[in-house]
């Protein structure tokens, strides 16, 4: 039986796919369904972080013109972060409200506290771009694993019908390849991806230190008022002397 010319096998990525082994494909279905997942984490992740860098600026405005803190606890503030931060702060001042000698034992604690729920938010907003690292690192070599595993194949195939020609080996080699370009289709995006929300993750977590900050210096601000309204505990008798004077 004559070989097939090669003009007249098909080439098409569809009909490769169907004509190679069942492993080639389905190490191209996991290809494919990684980098499916990879661009869906990416819209979902951008619309994630652009909310609540738009409303972490709003609260940024909203706390910036308070003048203490018990203005901005009964401000309505649409960040979920914000209200998190400004609600530890107030459970601790609540817990050492008889310390207002120790407003430096205060201050430390608050800071602290959210510093911890500073890297807690930071870790939930990088939540699920950990699928996009391990798509850049392991696609290549799932694609490439592919690959061999088709030329293996066709080279057997080549052996068993005893056959040298290229129309004869050249499919199984293209289907093999396939799966070593949809690696690559996988893994490039993804890496991209990954270090595009790894920045924009960056500036949100800038964004909530600085609200840290801001909560910080509102309360620094009242408890020095505090510190001269009663120093060590004790209230300052003001109209004592011109009392006397009268």
């Amino acid at each position: 039986m004559p070989a097939t010319p090669a003009s007249s096998v098909p080439f098409s990525p569809w009909e490769m796919f169907l004509n190679a082994g069942s492993l080639v494909q389905g190490v191209m279905i996991i290809l494919v369904i990684a980098s499916v997942l990879s661009w869906t984490i990416f819209i979902a992740k951008s619309v994630e972080l652009i909310c609540v860098r738009l409303k972490l600026q709003k609260a940024e405005q909203q706390i910036e013109k308070a003048s203490t803190f018990d203005m901005i606890k009964d401000e309505t503030l649409e960040s979920r972060i914000a209200q998190t931060l400004i609600m530890a702060a107030e459970a601790e001042r609540i817990r050492s409200k008889e310390l207002f000698d120790d407003s430096e034992g205060i201050k430390e604690r608050i800071v602290l506290h959210l510093e911890r729920l500073e890297a807690a938010e930071g870790r939930k907003l990088m939540r699920g771009t950990s699928f996009l690292a391990t798509t850049g690192a392991t696609a290549p070599f799932i694609g490439l694993f592919g690959t061999v595993w088709g030329i293996m194949t066709s080279f057997t195939g080549i052996a068993a019908s005893k056959a040298t020609s290229l129309a004869v080996v050249a499919p199984g080699i293209a289907e093999a390849l396939l799966a070593t370009a949809l690696g690559l289709v996988a893994a490039i995006p993804a890496v991209i991806i990954y270090n595009h929300l790894a920045r924009k993750t960056a500036s949100c977590r800038a964004q909530i230190a600085d609200l840290t900050a801001l909560i910080m210096r509102l309360i620094s601000r009242d408890l020095s008022q505090k510190q001269h309204l009663f120093p060590n505990g004790r209230v300052v008798p003001f109209n004592l002397s011109r009392h006397a004077g009268e």
